[in-house]
This record gives structure tokens, sequence and C-alpha cells, in this order.
């Protein structure tokens, strides 16, 4: 993923480390301090190395998710259209002949392999015989030259059709079909072609590649080819004609083609000339491809958003340690500092420590990624294959290129380096005497005036610069501009304030900010981009960590009496307590890695239970009443299916049928996301039936939702979307209000017509296409007399939505249909069924997402053990003083302990409080949620697992220290600082 990132992210660590072995070399001594400080201390080293590796494997798993996704439908497109770049399908009849016999001057332009002329028509099958039937009611059957077709594409390349054509009688089907109609070659099948059965013998099963796998929408095509003239017969036996298509492949090959598809397009539109106006020109494999990318962009940056907070907690976890190093070895840089060493050089050597870290992690974080990246490849296959729409869906297939395992490597060094040379340069600004003597830093001092002038013209300016931001509720900078305000004003306070006063106010009123803002600016969520999620989780988590550590003491006045009880207890909780609260930047590490993970943990955890409490409601919404949508063959079945459903065999289990018009076209985007023009399912809803459907805004002075159904029946300049229109994969919002306007274009003719939307709908899944369109194809919802006006011929009866009768079945009665009108090639979806399944999809990729951002928890786990281990090398001598004073090892073992449970249970518990309001707060405010009307439940059992689970975790990751700060012997340890 990213390419565009590559050589900027590598020309960044070129430079990084060519900077480091610069100073390797020009500093002998930072180099030797460095290097005999990390085979010193094996322990830890791993460990750092363990939680650095986490990091840059949370990066490259997250670009991996996008590679996979990404390779998986351009795999789809590869091989369900191979060298087929351009599809031009014209209208049955004279128009059909002329549109191929003016195709064919193509076989001569420089830019086209091939031209390739068919005739298509939708089918079912039936195989099998007596009490065992398979039916498969979206069949394409085909006609054409199998000589020609092996041919079709660049010379020498595989076209996926070839061998003799079949013979009379006979059919060549794709795997797919076999696979749904059990049939092997030599096994008979029914086709129903133009509403008559027809039966034939299966010749031989190919593949579904190429030719082989065409289609005229969807990703799954069932394929069946039949002999020359076969459709041509059954069509005149109907009094009709088969639809003419005309397949274009470009110069290149299978993938190099589609560069040429614009220019071969246009070569098209010229060759045709007035037929342009009466066809469809199509370019299926750009149009595939440019939803995959779109797709792998999008999955891969919502993992990156989700890694983001890992990332953040691996950089802290290097912070904390070289923190802890420097509290470690502060005699021994004073020491050294006196005898004349610079302080650039000591920053040379903590950086290069750190830099060994980083490098010697990048090995593994690269394995672990690509791992991650694996292990999400096969849950998310599963999870897409819920998705599918009309048996179409995604087939994933693991995909790893070296540009993401590159940009993820270059991206977790970066920030490790960077992390370790802001601490590195923090660590070295320290007073000589007072480390020597290891004394406690001075707190309390007022800023330098060249800083105070700094900061407080900093905080001006953001101040300026947050009126517009907030005003224009512009995402990131809604956020993030207030507070860099308070921050850059904290050294001002500070002049005037205690320093417990200014940080306590300045963590408040960041904390009340990033909590309120979707409150008083609601639409800062209604944007695409993953950035302002990890901007308010981040800001959140840091204040109020800050804010908790900064009062400690108060939070812990009701446990006063437990810690200062005259037992042995009291004692360790006592000493639990007391190194927290002495070392604050420490702790305030620690949980920040805490409070982040969780907070996105209980984030993830309460969207989902957001989405089961009000699924009932979504269903409500948008069914209406109707609990089927059927998808038909217009050619076939027209008026005749909707006179049958309403008087024939079926009809006492019907209450109501409500035939739906049905066009393809071209829509701009009312949020004005994209300038290209977007693949609209338009749908004519007639005068009258539909009143029920509900919306989430409708055009001021509309009062109700019959209403909003009234004005589209009256006026045809009016249309209704669902919210999801034009959605490029980001979190929902709102993006378009009633009363904005769209541009609706029939493609065939070229003809335009500007629409007003009248209102946005609650939930408009009934009308999309339930026949395996592709993910990018939205509704637009008009009158019948509006469809037909700017359609005309195009507009056909070929769905319609059904409301059953009382009692009955809607599951039953989809399979009952599909057995009485299989000539119609009708797929009944039911579509209670079919949300509640979407919705079960979507509650297992937010556990897909918490399963991944378990590593980050990992990290933070992995920080709370490097701790404690740098915490018992650290109070070696505090230890040993106890024990000869009459501690017992065992107190001090519960202590360690206590400590540990004391960080993570305050990490967890301020984790899942911000989690569960902050979600409580989108929820209130925030457009994504709109149409959600289930209530806001708080996820007790779900929350209190995970908090359990991470708890018990942390203490198995103290067990070690403490048993080792236990085994500690008193004559040793306090001879001996090492």
């Amino acid at each position: 993923m990213y390419p565009n990132l590559l050589v900027p992210l590598l020309t960044a660590l070129a430079l990084a480390l060519a900077a480091l072995v610069l100073v390797a070399a020009r500093q002998p001594v930072s180099r030797r301090l460095a290097f005999r400080q990390i085979a010193r201390r094996r322990t830890e080293a791993a460990l750092v190395i363990g939680g650095s590796g986490l990091g840059t494997a949370i990066v490259i798993g997250a670009l991996v998710v996008g590679d996979t996704l990404n390779f998986s439908v351009r795999q789809e497109a590869y091989r369900t259209l191979g060298p087929v770049d351009e599809r031009v399908v014209a209208p049955p009849g004279p128009t059909g002949r002329s549109v191929h016999q003016r195709l064919a001057v193509l076989t001569d332009s420089p830019d086209v392999d091939g031209v390739l002329n068919a005739q298509a028509t939708q089918a079912s099958a039936v195989s099998g015989t007596g009490d065992r039937t398979v039916a498969e009611p979206r069949v394409l059957a085909w006609q054409m030259d199998f000589g020609k077709a092996s041919q079709f594409g660049s010379p020498g390349g595989d076209s996926g059709l070839g061998g003799p054509n079949p013979k009379p009688g006979q059919a060549v089907v794709n795997e797919p079909l076999a696979r749904s109609l059990s049939v092997a070659a030599g096994d008979p099948i029914t086709l129903y072609l133009f509403g008559s059965p027809q039966r034939y013998r299966v010749a031989r099963v190919v593949p579904e590649e190429g030719l082989a796998g065409v289609g005229l929408g969807g990703r799954m095509n069932r394929d069946v080819f039949l002999a020359p003239g076969t459709l041509d017969s059954a069509a005149r036996v109907a009094g009709t004609e088969p639809r003419s298509v005309t397949f274009v492949s470009n110069r290149g090959g299978v993938e190099s083609g589609e560069a040429l598809t614009d220019r071969v397009t246009d070569d098209i539109r010229r060759t045709l000339g007035p037929l342009a106006g009466q066809t469809a020109i199509e370019t299926p494999k750009h149009t595939v491809l440019r939803d995959a990318r779109q797709a792998g962009d999008s999955l891969g940056a919502l993992f990156l958003m989700i890694g983001s907070f890992s990332i953040i907690a691996g950089a802290l976890l290097l912070v904390n340690i070289f923190v802890m190093l420097g509290e470690e070895r502060k005699s021994q840089m004073g020491m050294v500092r006196a005898v004349g060493m610079k302080r650039s050089r000591l920053v040379g050597s903590f950086t290069l420590e750190g830099a060994a870290y980083a490098l010697l992690s990048a090995l593994p974080g690269v394995a672990i990624g690509v791992a991650v990246g694996w292990a999400v490849s096969i849950v998310a296959a599963k999870i897409f294959q819920g998705w599918s729409v009309g048996g179409s869906s995604i087939r994933i297939a693991f995909a790893v290129t070296p540009t993401s395992v590159l940009n993820g490597l270059a991206i977790g060094l970066l920030i490790a380096f960077a992390a370790i040379l802001a601490t590195s340069v923090r660590i070295s600004r320290f007073n000589i005497i007072a480390a020597i003597r290891d004394l406690p830093a001075t707190p309390g001092q007022k800023p330098r005036r060249r800083l105070l002038v700094i900061s407080t013209a900093l905080a001006v300016l953001c101040a300026f610069a947050a009126v517009p931001a907030v005003a224009r509720s512009q995402p990131d900078t809604t956020y993030l501009l207030p507070a860099l305000t308070l921050a850059f004003a904290a050294p001002a306070l500070l002049r005037v304030l205690p320093r417990h006063t200014v940080t306590t106010l300045v963590a408040g009123v960041v904390l009340a900010w990033t909590l309120l803002a979707p409150v008083v600016r609601p639409r800062i969520f209604d944007t695409p981009s993953m950035s302002v999620y990890v901007i308010q989780g981040a800001l959140a988590a840091f204040s109020a960590v800050v804010l908790v550590s900064d009062n400690q003491k108060a939070l812990l006045r009701p446990v006063r009496r437990l810690l200062q009880r005259p037992t042995e207890g009291g004692l360790a909780a006592r000493l639990a307590v007391a190194y927290p609260l002495a070392k604050r930047f420490r702790t305030g590490a620690t949980l920040v890695m805490y409070t982040l993970i969780m907070f996105v943990l209980v984030l993830l955890t309460e969207i989902s239970g957001i989405l089961r409490a009000g699924v009932d409601g979504v269903v409500t919404d948008a069914t209406a009443g109707y609990s089927l949508r059927l998808d038909y063959n217009s050619q076939v079945a027209g008026e005749r299916l909707v006179a049958d459903l309403r008087s024939g065999p079926s009809a006492t289990w019907i209450s109501a049928v409500t035939p739906l018009l049905n066009a393809t076209g071209r829509a701009t985007d009312p949020g004005h996301r994209s300038d290209q023009a977007l693949d609209a399912a338009v749908v004519g809803v007639p005068d009258g039936t539909i009143t029920g459907i509900t919306f989430r805004e409708r055009l001021p002075g509309l009062g109700d939702d019959a209403a909003v159904w009234q004005v589209l029946a009256d006026d045809p300049r009016y249309v209704v979307l669902d919210a999801f229109f034009g959605s490029t994969g980001g979190p929902a919002g709102d993006y378009y209000d009633p009363g904005d306007t769209l541009t609706l274009t029939d493609p065939r003719t070229g003809r335009s017509e500007q629409k007003v939307i009248a209102g946005v709908l609650s939930n408009g899944m009934v009308f999309y296409p339930g026949t395996g369109a592709s993910s990018t194809t939205y509704p637009v919802v008009l009158s019948e007399q509006a469809t037909r006006e700017l359609f005309g011929a195009q507009a056909q009866n070929a769905s319609a939505l059904v409301r059953t009768s009382p009692g009955t079945s809607p599951d039953a009665l989809a399979t009952q249909l599909q057995g009485q009108q299989l000539s119609s090639s009708l797929v009944a979806t039911p579509i209670e069924s079919d949300i509640r399944r979407q919705f079960d999809s979507s509650t297992a990729f937010f556990r897909l997402m918490q399963g991944f951002l378990a590593l980050g928890l990992g990290v933070g786990i992995t920080g709370l053990g490097v701790v404690m281990v740098r915490a018992v090398r650290e109070r070696r001598r505090t230890i040993g003083i106890l024990r000869a004073l009459g501690f017992r090892a065992r107190t001090v073992q519960r202590s360690f302990l206590w400590e540990s449970a004391f960080i993570a249970l305050e990490g967890i518990v301020l984790g899942s409080l911000l989690g569960v309001l902050t979600t409580w707060l989108m929820y209130s405010n925030s457009a994504a949620f709109e149409g959600l009307e289930g209530g806001f439940p708080v996820e007790w059992s779900s929350i209190g697992g995970l908090a359990g689970a991470t708890f018990a975790a942390s203490l198995l990751a103290t067990i070690g220290p403490a048993r080792r700060a236990a085994a500690i012997r008193p004559a040793l340890a306090v001879r001996v600082t090492e």
C-alpha cells in the first residue's frame, strides 16, 4: 500500500541511519557505552526488542491487510474478465447487428488486441431427476464462436475459453454454475431460455477464467455456453432476439491493457457514431480495479487507524524504558559529565542504544506483521463471504507486497528513532551535582523567559487559528488547535498559578473539550478520514491520564484507612502505591498505554452493542412492512409476473406487491467528495404505493414521511437517497441534506437532468440491487413518471417489493416463489434475514478489529513487565534494606504484585470509562449513528471480560519480577548496586 510514500520514507530512514552511523563512527566512547549496556542487560533488552517489534508489526499488519484486499479484488477482475477490457451491450434486433458490424473495424486499431461478438440472455437452470432437483435462478446463457474466442486477446494469451464448439443439445458450463447445480460432464440440465425449458447435456466444465467467467454485473457469474445458433432459434420461437454483446481487448494483456481504457472507450464511441446513444459502453475491468484500490486503501486505513493507538503505545514503551534507564544511570551519567563528556555525546550514547534495540526488532516485527496480516485475511475471508450479494462475494486471497513491508518497516523504525532521540535529549538535561549525589529533581521552577515568550506566541497563534477551524467544523483542527492553545499557554499560567493547579486546569479543560466537541460541532465526524478518531482518542487518553496522575493522592483518599493499617498487608499496600506516586512520569506513560488500548477496545465493543440493539429498528425502517425483494428477468416476466403474484397459487400468502421500475444511471456526488460520476441503480416507485419507509431528514415544510413520497410523485424534479450514497469506505456521516442537488444521467443517451433531494432515507436497503451489482452502485429513488421520462425504454419492471400475509414465513415463501418462477430467473431476498446477516457480519468485523488491537494490549502489558523488571533492579538496595530490617520475602513479592495491579486497574478503569462515555456522546450527536434507535446499551459482560483478561495478563507479566525481588539476598543487595 501507498507506493507514493515509499521513496520519502526510505529517504528519511536512510538519512536517519546515516546519522546514526556517523555518530557511531565519530563517538567511539558513546558507541562502547551503548553496546555494553545492551550486552549486560539481556532480559531487559529482549523485552524492549519485543515491544518495539510489536509496534512495527502493527504497522506492517495494517498495510498487509490493504494489500490482501486490493490483490483479492484485482484477481477477481483478472480471473472473471481476463482479456475483456471493454464491453458494449446493445439492444436486441437490427441495432445490435449494426453495432457488431461497426465495431469490427477496431481490429485494425493499434490499441486493440481483439474484438469478439456474442449473444446473451438471462436464463435459469435445473439439474437432477426425480425428487432430487437443484435450481439456479440466475444464469447467463451465451452464444459465441469458440474458435474466435480462443484467439481473443493478446497473442499467446489465455482467453479462458477454447476447444471445440458444443454440439447441438450440448452445453459447456463454468465452475460456479457446475457447483451450484452439482453437475459434471455428461450430466443433463434444463435451461429456461426466454421462458421455455430446453434440455441439454453438459459437454465439459471450464474454469471461471476470462471469457468463461464474464458476466453483465457482479463478481460471480454462472455461465453456460451453447452451440452456435441455439439462442437465435430459442429467441425466434419466443418472438424476440438475444442481447448483442461485443467484447474488446486492449493491447498489452490482462493487466497492462487496463491503462488504455479511456483511449479505447473514446475510439468505440467515435466508431459507433449515433448508435453510441443506444448502447451501454462499459469498462468492467477499469471499474472493478478502481473499486479494488478504494476498498483496499479504505480497509488498510481503517486497520492502520486502529493500529495507531498500539503504535502510540509502542512509542510510549520506548520513552518509558529510556526514562527509567536515565533514572537508573543517573549517578553514572553525572560522573561521565563531570569528567568532561559533552551532553551531545551522552545523547549519542542513548540514541545508539535505542536505535540498536529498534534495529534488532525490525526482522521479528516484519515476520509478526506478515503473520498478523495472514491471520486477519483468514478471518476476513469468512466475514466478506457473509457480505455476498446475489451470490457475488470477494474471495480473499492473502497477498503481501515489498512496498508495504518496506513502508511499514520504515514507519516503525522512524517512530522508534524519533521517540528515542526526544527522550535522550530530555534525559541529558540534568544537574551534574544532583545526579552524582542521586538527589531528586527540584520541581516548581518557573519557565525561562525565552520559553515563556515562544510558548505564549504559539498559544496566541493557535487560538486565532482555532476560531475558524471550530466554526467550520474542520475535523482534525477542531480537536487539535484548542488543545495546543491550552498546552502552549501553560508556561504563562505557571507565572501566576501553582504547578498543580495549572496541570489540573489544562488537562481538565482539554479532556472536557475532547469529549464535548461532538456535542458542540457534531459535523466534525462528516469526513472519510480516520485521523480525527486517532486524534480524539489520543487527546482523551493523555489528558485523562495527566489529570489522574496529578491528583493521585486525592483519588486514594477513600482507601487511606486500608493503606494505613498496621499490618503486613497494609505495609505491602503502602509500598505498592509509594513508587507510582513518586514516579509520576513513569506511571503516567504506563497508564496511557493501558488507557489508549482499553479505550478503543471498549469503543468497538460498545459500537458493536449499538448495532445489535438497533437491528430491530433498522429492520422496521428498511422494510416498512415489506418482507421480500424480488429481482427477475424483465424480458421474460415483466408485468406478467406481478399479475401471477397477485392472483396465482401464492396469492394467499401475499398481501401486497409493489413493482419497481429499474434503470442504470450515473449521478454526481451531492456530497462533493468526488468529481467522478457514480454508478446509480435508478428505482422508479409507483405513486402512492410506498408511504411507510421512513426518512432521517426531510425537506423543510414536509411534515411527515408520507409527504416526502407525495412530493416525489407530484414533481419529477425530486429524488430520495440513503445516507451511504457515494460512500468512500470511511465512517458514515452527514455529507448532504434535503435541498441539495445532483445531476442524474442516462449513460446510453447522454441525457441529464438536475434533481433535488427531497429526503434522506433512514435505511435504503430495500432499494439496493439484490443480484450481484457492484458494491459502489447506489440507489436513486424517483417516481415512475420521472424514471420513464429520463430513461425511456431502458426503464423496465425488473424488481418488486412483497408484503406477506400474517403468519407466512418470508424465508419459506422466498424458496417457494423461486421454484414457481424459475423461468423468470426470479431471485427472492428475505429482507429481514438479509439485514440481520449483514449486521452479524459487521459485528464479526468489529471483533476482527478488536483482535487486531489486542496486539496493542500486548504492548501495554509488555511495558508493565519492563517497568517492573527495571523497578526490581532500581530498588535493589531498598529491597535489601527492607529485608535486613525484617520484612518477609512474601511482603516484598506482594507489594510488587499490588503495584502492577494498581497501575493496570487504574488504566483499565480509566480507558473503560472514557470508551463508554465517548461512545455515548458520539451515539447521541454523530450522524454515523442515525437510524439506530435501539438505545445505548452498556456491554457490561463484554467490558468485564476484557478488563478481567487484561488484569490477569498484567499480573502474569509481573509474577517473574516480583519473585526476583523477593529472592534478593539482603547482605548482597546492601553491599553492591548491581
